[in-house]
Formats: structure tokens, sequence, C-alpha cells
């Protein structure tokens, strides 16, 4: 069974930054982008979505308040909350909705501790 990872940045840059650390990470995983909250959530009712990987600032909602609904419907979803941004507030708001908190510029370094663990969580989820 393919694993779908949802990327969520208004950035298309950075999206295909997070695109090719995913890649590299995790060659065989599918993923689908949205620029914005509300394209995921389209994405949400129309595919099925493993992972989340949301960037923090975006326009309209923003990915802690995405992260929050996605939390809601789906309670062992592992989430990711990337940023510039690094606050203690950012940090402690991602980790009150049980999302990781990965700092940008995305590199393989700093994804792969949450993508080693969604793995394992899908893992043992299917088990």
């Amino acid at each position: 069974m393919t694993i779908t990872v949802m990327l969520v940045d208004d950035s298309k840059l950075a999206r295909i930054v997070a695109g090719k650390t995913l890649a590299a990470l995790q060659p065989e995983w599918a993923r689908i982008e949205a620029s914005n909250a509300d394209e995921a959530m389209e994405l949400m009712g129309s595919q099925h979505v493993d992972v989340a990987i949301l960037d923090f600032n975006m326009p309209g909602r923003d990915g802690l308040e995405l992260a929050a609904e996605l939390r809601e419907a789906h309670p062992q979803m592992p989430i990711a909350i990337i940023t510039a941004n690094i606050q203690d507030e950012v940090i402690a708001r991602a980790r009150a909705v049980n999302a990781t908190f990965v700092s940008k510029p995305v590199t393989e370094e700093g994804m792969a501790g949450f993508i080693s663990g969604a793995a394992l969580r899908l893992k043992q989820a299917r088990q």
C-alpha cells in the first residue's frame, strides 16, 4: 500500500524543496500538494492522505489551524509544521495539536526524524 504525503505551502518553491527532501528520504512515498488550507481540505475529501506536512504562514488559515482540523478528523495522522518562524509560542502550539515542528529551510537532516517516526507509526498502525 502506497503512503501518500500531503505538502501544504503557499510557496511553490518551498513545496519543491520539501518534495525533494521527502523523495530523498522515502522515494516510494507518493505526494500531493496544496497551496493553502482550503485546497488541503478539498484534497482530504477526495484522496486518502497518510501524512501531512504543513507550512505555518499561509494566507487564510495558518498551518496550525489546519493541523488542529486534521487532528480532529485523523487523530493518528503524522503531522509536521514547517516554518522559519522559530518562536516558543509556535513550537508550543504545534505540540498542543500533537504535530512535529520542523524549521525551514527544510533539509534531509531536519526532516529525517519526523519522516522516520511517521513511517514507524504507519507501520505499527497497519499491523
